[in-house]
């Protein structure tokens, strides 16, 4: 496995992202970025990005949550941010994906977490949080789901993964851009650009939708399947918060709220936004993590 290292130089004065950063090995030469911030005796979230993001969409979210007390953790999955880029699209796979995230909460040796995902993020973590349940105490997510290739995947999605896998161009700002509703600045343009000085520096995020399962013999559909089970019977806190203005995941909240038992009697939302509601209704969202932990602090 070749792996590309981004050079620390291109996320110098990153407009309102102050964060200190930190690495933890993931594999042999891999190393995973994350943003660690709040007290660290204090109870985690974890805030998991998704394609072709990285931590940075969490800026505005990450200060608001720590500075209520807790200890929020957002990792750049590995071939985005800052975390290291395997230069192989074949490098990237769904069990890869897993195993990375799995030795980074094994490493930090985190307990009681609290996760946030969206997006990819949710079909690492939504799978991440069935597969280690002990160690989740609730779960928020906006704009994601875990598929299993038993659904027909909608038209947009199936255009998606054509242009990810065969465009000559794969504009990651653009891509953003088209996923938010507010215009994003050029300075915050060049943010989502940072991670990647080339086009050899895409082969994560160019794997991404090519690993999304679409059929029910996907690689990935049986583990899914399995963790869909143990979802089935999950009934610690489960919220969704969704945003209007999503054609590819739209639905998707229903479709939770009516299967995992612990959905039932949250409170359900709906923020204005498109895809990345992170940077739509940041403020919005950060509210809905707070009211969910300070809920069982209630209780």
């Amino acid at each position: 496995m070749r792996i590309l290292r981004t050079d620390e130089a291109r996320f110098t004065g990153l407009p309102d992202y102050p964060f200190k950063a930190n690495y933890q090995d993931v594999g042999p030469g891999l190393r995973m970025h994350f943003v660690d911030e709040g007290p660290r005796n204090a109870a985690p979230v974890i805030m998991l990005h998704g394609e072709p993001s990285w931590s940075y969409l969490y800026r505005h979210m990450i200060p608001t949550v720590a500075s209520a007390g807790y200890r929020v953790l957002a990792p750049d999955l590995i071939g985005f941010g800052k975390s290291d880029k395997p230069a192989d699209v074949t490098d990237y796979s769904y069990d890869n994906h897993m195993t990375w995230l799995t030795r980074w909460i094994d490493a930090l040796e985190l307990q009681n977490i609290t996760l946030v995902c969206q997006n990819w993020g949710s079909l690492l973590g939504l799978r991440l949080a069935a597969e280690h349940h002990r160690r989740f105490s609730r779960i928020i997510v906006g704009n994601g789901m875990l598929p299993t290739g038993d659904l027909p995947a909608p038209a947009v999605f199936r255009a998606w993964k054509a242009f990810a896998c065969h465009s000559p161009w794969f504009p990651v700002a653009r891509i953003i851009q088209l996923g938010t509703e507010r215009t994003l600045s050029a300075n915050e343009m060049a943010a989502y650009e940072a991670p990647f000085p080339n086009a050899e520096f895409k082969a994560g995020a160019r794997a991404f939708p090519a690993l999304v399962p679409v059929s029910p013999h996907d690689p990935a559909s049986a583990a899914n399947r399995e963790a869909w089970r143990t979802l089935e019977k999950w009934r610690k806190p489960f919220i969704t918060c969704f945003s209007n203005g999503d054609p590819i995941t739209r639905g998707g909240d229903r479709h939770m709220q009516r299967r995992i038992p612990g959905a039932l009697g949250q409170p359900h939302i709906t923020l204005r936004g498109g895809h990345f509601l992170q940077e739509d209704s940041p403020r919005e969202f950060a509210r809905v993590i707070l009211d969910a932990l300070k809920a069982e602090i209630a209780a």
